[in-house]
């Protein structure tokens, strides 16, 4: 199964949830949630895996978790697979 590390800029606080477009190789987001106490990582997977049609077991916050900069792994996709269920 392949897996793939996607790179994020992650906005909290944002009027809703959604794909601002891609900086480089870099997916900036918007998330409804604040920053404290894991809030807006826990959105930011769950954003993710419905975003990809994926389950949220499949998406796992690697680095960045107190950064807008933050990294996650999706489980079972290849680049070419995110990138075009992203297109949709």
């Amino acid at each position: 199964m392949p897996d793939i590390i996607l790179k994020l800029h992650v906005t909290p606080r944002g009027s809703k949830n959604e794909i601002t477009g891609w900086r480089d190789d870099v997916l900036c987001v918007k998330i409804t949630a604040p920053p404290v106490e894991g809030a807006a990582n826990a959105a930011v997977v769950k954003f993710v895996a419905d975003a990809l049609n994926v389950r949220k077991s499949q998406v796992e916050l690697v680095s960045g978790e107190k950064s807008r900069e933050k990294s996650v792994r999706v489980i079972g996709l290849s680049e070419s697979d995110l990138r075009s269920r992203l297109s949709r």
